[in-house]
């Protein structure tokens, strides 16, 4: 039976980075569309944060050649953006192995989700058995950083909540425990900011992370839908 694991790559070289750190209160995710030539287009969907935040990082990245805005619906935004540099020019100063890397495109592996973050991609992906997800961990714990969030054999149900990170469960915690998700609201973001020990803007974007994760396991399989 193959796994399922979710996973943190470590490495600020990786794709769209830059731009992550440039709008750290919004979520990204990264698809790649591999028939575009050797070079695969990104496909970004981003949910919450500044628009104009966004676009002017997309537009300063040195690893986005140009983009383009393909969909809206709310607060989530669809780009499309054409790679500026291949994979092994963007990461070869930052990893030492570059075979190694294109040796796991033809790993018994799907990648399903990519979020890009301030320090690297958080990833979930499918792997046909344990030595197929040794090989890729493997390489990543040499080449730069890897920290294993969950892994599960397919078919294995899971309480929601499983792909949060523990900061995210604190500030779910002690939000709940001081009352601000009660109605009427009984602590404020400023109380639970103190209770954890950091701003209270720093606050709302772990709990909107939080949130958006809990309801992509609970509610919603896909992103929201966007007009074509």
């Amino acid at each position: 039976m193959g796994l399922v694991a979710e996973f943190e790559i470590d490495c600020e070289a990786l794709p769209l980075v830059e731009i992550a750190r440039a709008a750290s209160d919004a979520t990204l995710r990264l698809d790649l569309q591999f028939n575009h030539g050797k070079r695969p287009l990104f496909l970004v969907t981003v949910t919450g944060g500044s628009q104009t935040a966004i676009e002017d990082a997309l537009s300063d990245a040195y690893d986005v050649a140009d983009w383009t805005v393909i969909g809206a619906a709310g607060d989530t935004r669809r780009y499309q953006a054409r790679p500026a540099l291949s994979f092994e020019a963007q990461l070869g100063d930052s990893l030492d192995d570059l075979a190694g890397l294109e040796t796991l495109a033809t790993a018994d592996a799907i990648i399903e989700r990519i979020e890009v973050v301030p320090d690297g991609w958080r990833q979930t992906g499918w792997f046909a058995d344990r030595d197929a997800f040794t090989q890729f961990s493997s390489f990543w714990q040499r080449n730069a950083g890897f920290r294993l969030l969950r892994l599960t054999r397919d078919g294995e149900s899971e309480p929601p909540g499983e792909g949060l990170t523990d900061r995210q469960h604190e500030a779910l915690r002690i939000a709940y425990e001081l009352g601000y998700f009660d109605i009427p609201r009984r602590a404020s973001l400023e109380a639970v900011a103190a209770e954890l020990g950091i701003t209270a803007s720093s606050v709302s974007e772990r709990l909107r992370r939080a949130q958006t994760q809990l309801i992509q396991e609970t509610v919603a399989t896909t992103w929201p839908p966007l007009p074509d």
